[in-house]
């Protein structure tokens, strides 16, 4: 029965693990009725990203995750303020940035070619 507390939760080897999982738990809560309780849980995930996120993403040397990381930090604080307000977020982090939902739809375009003499092609949507 003696188990180590450290295995319970997980460990992310790297910076972009961290921020892959914290874009996952946002997504999954972004829509969620705003409680006191998760009001205090995305502020622990915005300071996690802050600080000892930030610093391992400076120590890695990538100046490009370190741009995403502080554009994620923006797009959570962004959230509290949209909530806070009583406004809805229809929108969800992809990519580490603001994706909004309900885009252009987008049709597959599949030519083939008619069945005769001539290179004639037709589109089905």
């Amino acid at each position: 029965m003696n188990e180590d507390n450290g295995s319970r939760y997980i460990q992310p080897h790297d910076s972009l693990e961290a921020m892959e999982l914290i874009q996952k738990l946002f997504n999954q809560y972004r829509r969620a009725p705003l409680t006191p309780e998760l009001l205090a849980y995305h502020q622990n995930l915005i300071e996690r990203l802050e600080g000892d996120i930030h610093q391992a993403a400076e120590a890695e040397g990538q100046a490009k995750r370190v741009q995403e990381l502080d554009r994620m930090i923006k797009l959570m604080k962004d959230w509290t303020a949209i909530r806070l307000s009583g406004r809805p977020f229809n929108a969800k982090m992809r990519h580490f940035r603001f994706l909004p939902e309900g885009g252009q739809v987008k049709f597959k375009r599949h030519p083939h070619k008619i069945k005769a003499s001539s290179n004639h092609r037709a589109s089905r949507h």
